[in-house]
Order: structure tokens, then sequence, then C-alpha cells
């Protein structure tokens, strides 16, 4: 019982404002050069030092780009979905302006996947774009990720549209599972996962390195940037509140 409580203590104090912001701002400065210093490695070595696939030639390096951007765009999105689900159940008000903050950069990396995806497939596949369950349901999950940031900004009421946008991304996890499964249960044009297939990677180590190494810029970037972000949405809510108390 006594290691119970314990863990309630430490989740309490680190969901308040005040013990959240200093660590916050403390880690996103890291963050963000680490990403920076990791992201030129791993362009060089993709760019630079890997040799050309031998079917798709050099078109296979926007890998490098392509896949950290759809990784990450559905585990954020089953990320906010799990925040907000969490805040439905607890109703800590820190946990929306981390959903909040992980949708906008979610969206953007949905995009980026979509783009990148469908410049890949011009040379491999003979088409920039098909409706393969793939590709429409990462359409989809964008789709999600628009709908809750324009619920978010739609609704006046602040208690309001935390608890409808919480709704809407618990929905929502069903895309981002279908996105991640769909390789696996339909038939689809788009490859199954190179890094996570049975026996191993299926790709050398001079490609797979720099992979790695963009995945993880990727992810060090998205986790400054969401703690940057929810730091100033707590901030103009704080500046909001002072203001229309005066």
């Amino acid at each position: 019982m006594a290691v119970s409580t314990k863990k309630v203590s430490w989740y309490k104090k680190y969901a308040s404002y005040k013990y959240y912001i200093p660590l916050a701002n403390a880690i996103v400065p890291y963050c963000f050069w680490s990403s920076l210093i990791i992201a030129i490695v791993g362009i060089a070595l993709g760019l630079g030092f890997a040799p050309a696939d031998y079917q798709q030639g050099n078109s296979f390096r926007i890998i490098y780009i392509h896949v950290p951007a759809a990784m990450l765009s559905t585990s954020l999105y089953m990320a906010m979905a799990i925040t907000s689900l969490c805040f439905l159940v607890w109703k800590v008000k820190l946990l929306p302006l981390v959903a909040r903050s992980m949708a906008t950069i979610g969206a953007v990396l949905t995009l980026i996947s979509l783009v990148t995806g469908a410049v890949w497939g011009a040379p491999t596949w003979g088409t920039w774009w098909v409706w393969d369950i793939r590709l429409t349901s990462q359409l989809l999950l964008l789709f999600f990720y628009i709908g809750y940031i324009a619920f978010d900004h739609a609704i006046e009421d602040r208690q309001t549209a935390d608890i409808f946008t919480s709704i809407l991304a618990v929905i929502g996890i069903a895309i981002a599972l279908l996105v991640k499964l769909s390789v696996y249960f339909f038939n689809s044009l788009h490859q199954k996962s190179t890094l996570f297939a049975s026996g191993g990677p299926k790709i050398p180590m001079d490609m797979l390195l720099p992979l790695i190494l963009m995945i993880v810029a990727y992810s060090l970037f998205t986790t400054g940037y969401i703690l940057k972000k929810s730091v100033n949405l707590i901030n103009r809510d704080r500046v909001m509140k002072h203001y229309l108390n005066q």
C-alpha cells in the first residue's frame, strides 16, 4: 500500500503546473539540440553513405523522411487518445493541454507521411495515389487530427471543448489501429514493417542506421515540441483568466 501511495503522489506532483512547467522548460533545449545533431548525422549517412537500393535506386532515400513521420503519426494519435481517456476519467487539467499539443505536431507529421508517400509511390508503384487501405486509413487519420483541432478552436467554453475533443480522440483510436494493422489483415500495396519484421529488420545495416537515427531525431523534436507547446498553452490560459478576472 505504501508503494501505491508514493506512485500516486509522484503522479500528482508532476501533473501540477508548478512542477510540470520548470521540468518541461529544462528538457526542451536538450530535445531540440540533440534532435538537430542526430538529424544532421542521419541525413548525412542516409544521403551520402547508404548505398542505392537494388530495385528502387536512389528514390528509396525518401524513407528517411517518410518512415519516421508515418510511425510517429499513428503513435502520437494513440498517445493523444490515451491522454484524452485519462482526462475523461481523472479530470487532470494538464492532460488536455498535452493532447492539444500532440494534435498539432501529429497532423503535420501525418501530412508529411502522405506527401512523401505519394512522392515515393510515383516511381515505385507508377502512381501518386491509390485508394489502398493503408493510404486511405492514413488520410482518415489526418481528418481526425484536423477534426480535433477544429473542435478545439470552434468551442469557446474551455471545459466543454476539452470534453468533446477528448471523446473525438478516443473514438479515432480505431483509425490509428487500422493504419498500423492494415498491411497485415488486408491486401495492400504498401509493404509490411521493415523494422519490426519477424526475424529482425529486413534492411542492411548501412541503410538501417540512418533510419534509426532519423526516427530518434524525429522523436526528440516531437517531444520537445509537445513540452514547449503545452507550456505555452498553460501560460496563455493563465493570461486569459487574468484578463477575464480584471
